[in-house]
Order: C-alpha cells, then structure tokens, then sequence
C-alpha cells in the first residue's frame, strides 16, 4: 500500500518544480507576470476563496473586494480560513503535541513576538512547495544531486517531503540546542547547501573553517550588510536569501543574489511606510487550496530595488528586508508636535557606521524616550563613545532627544530570531 501511494506527491513535486522552470523562461516581461496572475487569481477566488467560511457571504469577484486581514484576525476565526475546519485551539494542541489530523499538515512560526502564526496544508501541498523551491534554488536540479543543512528554531513536518526523493538529501538541525551543540553534526553531514539565519552563517564563518559549501542561503530573520561580508569574505561565494514566512514563499534570489519577490506563486500590494522610503507588503497566495491567505497584512519592511536586475527577470526585485514594523521606534518631539518614526536601518547604519570595529549590537527601546545600545565587550571605549555620539546626533537631527544608556556585554546568537533594532516598549502598553 505504502508503495502505491508515494508517486503521487512526487508527481506533484516534479510538476511544481517543472513549472516553477518553465515559468522563469515563459514570464519575460511585467505584463506576462501580471496576465499569469490575473488568470491564476480569477480562477483561486471562484474556486477556493469562495468556498471558506470567512468569505462564503462576501464578493470574491476581484481581489481588491476583498478586505484586508492580519494575524490577529485569521488567528481569531482560523477555522474559517482552513478547509479543514481547524481552529487556533485546536491547531495548537495539534501542534503542540505533534499530531496531525486526517492527512493535515499543522505548522508554526517561531513567533518571536510572542505571536505566533499557525498554517495548515496537505501533503501534496508540501511537495508543491518544494517543488517551487527547488526550482528556484537548485534550477540543475535533479541532474545534480545536493545535500541541504536547514538550520532552524523550528522543525515542521513540512521539511521532510524532502526526504523522499533520491536525488536529494535534506537534514535539518535544531536551533533551539544552540548553534555550537549542533555545529559538529552540521559539519560530519558536509553539506553542499547551507539554508540558515544569517547568525549562525556567520558563527559558521567565524568558528569553523572546515565546511566548504557550493551555496548559502540566508533565512528566518533580517540579512544585514555587516553578516553579509563576513559570510561571503570567509565561504568566497555568494551569500543567496530565502524570504519565506507563515504566509507562504515570499521571494528568493536569482543566480545574480538580488532578492526577487514570488510573483509566479504569490500577488504583492506593496503599501508605502510613511516618512520613509519603505514598504510594507499585504500577499494573496494565489496556489495555496487548504488555508486562503488572501489580502493578508505583513508586518514586514522592505526596501524596493528601483533598477532592473541583470538577470533580466521581470519579478519585482528587493533591496533589502529591512525589519518589521513593530520595530520602528517612535520616540518624542517637542511637545506639541507628533512622535518621531525612525526605522530599524536608519538606527542600525548610523552605529555600525560610527566605528568600523563594530560588527554587532543591540538597539532597544525600553520607554517613551529610554534607548538601551548594548555593544560586544570587545570594542573598545572609544568605539563605544563613538556609537552613542552618532545615535545622539543622528536622532536630534530627526528632531527627538531619547535618553541613551550605553553598556558592553557579551553578545550571544540567541535561539530565536536575532533583531539587532528592536522595540520592546509601545504607547499602547504603557500603561501596563
């Protein structure tokens, strides 16, 4: 029996990766992209958004009648998003307790927030999925053979799939044992590919120098510049970047390394930041049949690329994933007048800018207008004068004047996400 069943999901991983391939060749210009959604997205909303319970008494005849949502909401009434009828109780005990129900695939995000999302999808899903990415991380895949350490905080049984094919051999390890316990079984499983945070890619880089990887992925949290050259300067290749969250594929990079959104898979309304040149992105997952992920509110920033890439693919490029939303500081103007906005790339380039010694930190805002920069305890003094003097000027010239404390401590990767600007107190709280 067990014999019969397994050829159709690989069929279904090979035709997602075969028209994963054809695609990048099909879709040259803007106005192919967007013909290919408009046909995908016509038939998704007849035949899939129409039929779950969120939607069932609302006009689903364009994409734009639909309303906006965000975790909170999907979260709230999950089982009318899921055809499976899941609600968040449920999937959580699911998940909690490593179970699955009737051929349902129940997943989470490591919610570094505190708020975490839940998915659910069928296991052909999850070789569709594998399929896009293997198209667009291995395109000489199956000729060529590869061996991928997923390095994670968070196993899901979505990441097995891969598992069953010949050609490919996927391992993943667990981040929450801490990067230096898992680091001799990443290096006796001698990888060829290397999926990982840009943290432990670079305690890679710096601690071991035996791995020899053909390709690096960073993923699972914000690729900074400062990680970016050190990966890249000790593997002498091209650090690649893997934008995926609960949500679904969000972009990956081409053979050039510019980031590029998924828009054979996936629509993007990219709403602008205010008092930036940011963006934030609301996804419609236009391939996704059990879960509707439609008009759905990231709180991502992203940084648009305003060229065309050299690659010549017509998807929209991104510059940089930047942070998240929660993470803008707002802090007080004179009174009177509204909180300053500053994002998490203007704070982060104005510290590592102050002194070339400084490759990591922590930015926290504590209080309406309390700041806490932690520095590595091997900078030096004056490294440390020059990053609270630049932070200073930096925000006065944005019109605020935030109490900065300053300290040096040893800085660890921690198990979950790494966020170097983070923001830790809101108006909201407080009063809490």
């Amino acid at each position: 029996m067990r014999l019969v069943r397994q050829p159709f999901p690989i069929l279904r991983l090979i035709a997602s990766f075969v028209r994963t391939r054809l695609l990048a060749r099909r879709l040259k210009t803007r106005a192919d992209v967007e013909a290919w959604q408009r046909r995908r997205i016509r038939s998704w909303l007849r035949h899939t958004v129409s039929s779950k319970g969120y939607y069932r008494d609302r006009n689903v005849g364009e994409l734009d009648d639909l309303p906006i949502v965000d975790k909170s909401i999907v979260m709230a009434t999950f089982e009318q998003f899921n055809s499976a009828g899941v609600s968040s109780a449920e999937g959580w005990r699911l998940f909690n307790s490593n179970q699955q129900r009737d051929g349902y695939i129940i997943g989470a995000s490591t919610g570094t927030s505190g708020n975490r999302g839940l998915f659910v999808i069928t296991n052909a899903e999850r070789y569709e999925w594998l399929g896009v990415m293997l198209g667009k991380l291995l395109p000489a895949f199956p000729f060529e053979t590869a061996r991928i350490a997923l390095i994670l905080p968070l196993h899901t049984a979505l990441y097995d799939s891969a598992n069953r094919t010949r050609r490919l051999n996927l391992e993943f390890f667990d981040l929450r044992r801490g990067v230096a316990a898992i680091a001799p079984e990443i290096v006796g499983f001698a990888p060829d590919t290397i999926i990982a945070p840009p943290k432990v890619l670079r305690w890679l880089a710096e601690q071991d120098h035996t791995l020899a990887p053909k390709r690096l992925f960073s993923a699972a949290e914000v690729l900074d510049p400062v990680d970016r050259e050190a990966i890249e300067r000790r593997y002498r290749t091209k650090l690649g970047e893997i934008y995926m969250a609960t949500e679904g594929l969000l972009a990956t990079s081409c053979a050039h390394g510019t980031l590029h959104l998924a828009e054979d898979v996936m629509h993007f309304e990219l709403q602008p930041v205010p008092d930036s040149d940011l963006v934030s992105p609301v996804v419609s997952d236009f391939t996704r049949r059990t879960q509707v992920v439609a008009r759905y509110r990231m709180n991502d920033l992203l940084r648009m690329r305003t060229g065309a890439c050299s690659c010549g693919s017509p998807l929209r490029a991104v510059a940089e994933v930047i942070g998240r939303c929660d993470d803008i500081f707002e802090l007080p103007r004179t009174p009177g007048a509204r909180s300053v906005l500053v994002t998490p790339d203007v704070l982060r380039n104005a510290i590592l800018d102050s002194d070339r010694s400084i490759t990591d930190f922590r930015l926290l805002q504590t209080g309406p207008d309390e700041l806490q920069l932690i520095l590595p305890d091997t900078v030096s003094p004056s490294a440390v004068i020059a990053a609270e003097m630049a932070l200073a000027r930096l925000l006065q010239k944005l019109g605020t004047q935030p109490h900065i404390s300053t300290e040096r401590r040893i800085l660890l990767p921690p198990a979950v996400k790494l966020r170097r600007v983070e923001r830790r107190w809101h108006a909201s709280r407080s009063s809490e």
